[in-house]
């Protein structure tokens, strides 16, 4: 995988990494800007403020006469370097790009249904696919006979993540949830051959592009529990839990390839058997969590593990120079704090104000060559309040990660070099909730 040096660019896709080129992409961390800011822990949180789209038995604690919505925007700018061997095995170079991200991240809506039973609504992006490569043709019988040789390798798209979450408090201590997650979307990968430095006399040598279309639609299954373990005027301790029932997501593909001929026309051949179901599997996954807070901090840990090696172990895909890329389980922590000095102080906005600050770490769903993908990232970020005695506010979270591994991996006799990827987030959400009798919903109104 040999990205060339770019200048920045910028696109809607939601990710720019080499490491999107393999199955459903580059997956996105889920929540709200609150939780992202936090880590991304969430698991046992029960909030008036936020919606909690990560563990669906927190709908039962939406209010009665109201209801909370949620919209964020996340911009990144990644910067992916990867160190190039020479025949020797000896470093030569390093090759770097930079590219900078700008999309909605999620839309969100919690109301209530009937008494201790509340819905969420969420639409966010599960995954992500954006890259662009290029790599030289590497073989000198090819440049005696033709010329010098460039493999271009591109691919943009997303799949989507559409839940409907019901949940549940039988107990005032206790509650439950089920949620039916909807995935869609198109991922378009695309790879070209094109003679750059034709050998004299050699005659014309036409570019030939190849593209494979996949496009999803399945269902999917969540079920999440709760249990305030202290339950007070003054503080909450939360345990929750939640289970993700996988399958087969079925991606559609349809492959073509595209060739210009002498007329400089372009011609359009479908591949034999273009329309094929891959067995790409979303994995089960399992995930527990710890939630406090009082009327000043809070504060959680989540632990969330995913089966994709079980599910997907017989599913490989193969990158060039023949390095094998296969999938395993995955395991993440995540802990994050927040304080609020004093909510309802009147007179100093800052004590107001919410400063989170949080961390995450794991690894990557894919190996390459062997090698695991290790993750990371460092989040903080504020929240502020839109009135003293309103919910409503707006909240920015700041996040730096880091994809790291090994240098290299040897494939044969030669030493390959794996990428390491450094990114650059800042989030805006804006979470619309008001305790005002005026602004109360679902209530019949008695006097004009």
């Amino acid at each position: 995988m040999l990205p060339i040096s770019a200048s920045a660019q910028t696109s809607s896709v939601n990710a720019y990494s080499p490491y999107s080129m393999y199955g459903p992409g580059e997956l996105l961390t889920p929540g709200s800007v609150q939780m992202r800011a936090m880590g991304g822990v969430g698991i046992a949180q029960r909030s008036l403020t936020n919606v909690n789209t990560l563990n669906p038995a927190a709908a039962s604690i939406a209010p009665q006469k109201s209801f909370l919505f949620e919209v964020a925007v996340d911009a990144t700018h990644y910067r992916n370097n990867q160190p190039k061997f020479g025949p020797d095995a000896s470093l030569q170079s390093k090759a770097r790009t930079a590219y900078n991200t700008v999309n909605i991240h999620n839309i969100s809506l919690m109301f209530p249904l009937a008494k201790s039973v509340g819905v969420t609504f969420s639409l966010a992006p599960y995954s992500s696919v954006g890259y662009k490569m290029k790599v030289p043709d590497e073989n000198q019988d090819n440049w005696a006979d033709i010329g010098r040789v460039m493999y271009g390798y591109m691919g943009e798209g997303d799949i989507s993540e559409v839940k409907l979450a019901l949940g549940w408090a039988p107990w005032r201590n206790f509650s439950i949830g089920v949620a039916a997650k909807y995935f869609w979307g198109n991922i378009s990968r695309s790879y070209v051959t094109e003679v750059t430095h034709a050998i004299t006399g050699g005659g014309a040598f036409n570019p030939t592009r190849g593209v494979d279309s996949y496009v999803v639609n399945n269902f999917k299954m969540q079920v999440g529990v709760q249990w305030n373990a202290i339950l007070t005027e003054t503080r909450i301790l939360t345990f929750g839990a939640t289970y993700d029932l996988g399958g087969r997501l079925n991606p559609k593909q349809t492959s073509y390839v595209y060739t210009d001929n002498t007329l400089n026309s372009i011609a359009k051949f479908p591949v034999r058997n273009d329309l094929q179901t891959l067995e790409l599997v979303v994995p089960h996954q399992a995930g527990v969590g710890v939630y406090y807070q009082d009327r000043m901090v809070a504060w959680g840990v989540d632990y969330n593990y995913a089966a994709w090696g079980k599910n997907n172990g017989s599913f490989n895909e193969n990158a060039n120079y023949d390095l094998p890329v296969q999938y395993k389980d995955t395991h993440f922590i995540k802990a994050g704090f927040e304080i609020t000095p004093r909510r309802n102080d009147v007179r100093n906005y800052f004590n107001r104000m919410s400063y989170r600050v949080g961390a995450r770490v794991g690894n990557y769903y894919q190996t390459f060559g062997g090698a695991r993908i290790n993750q990371m990232a460092i989040t903080a970020g504020i929240g502020f309040p839109v009135k003293v005695w309103g919910s409503s506010s707006i909240n920015v979270a700041f996040e730096y990660g880091r994809m790291s591994s090994p240098k290299s991996v040897q494939i044969d006799a030669r030493k390959v070099g794996l990428v390491t990827q450094n990114y650059y987030k800042i989030s805006l959400g804006f979470d619309l909730f008001s305790a005002d009798t005026s602004d109360y919903w679902f209530v019949r109104q008695k006097f004009d």
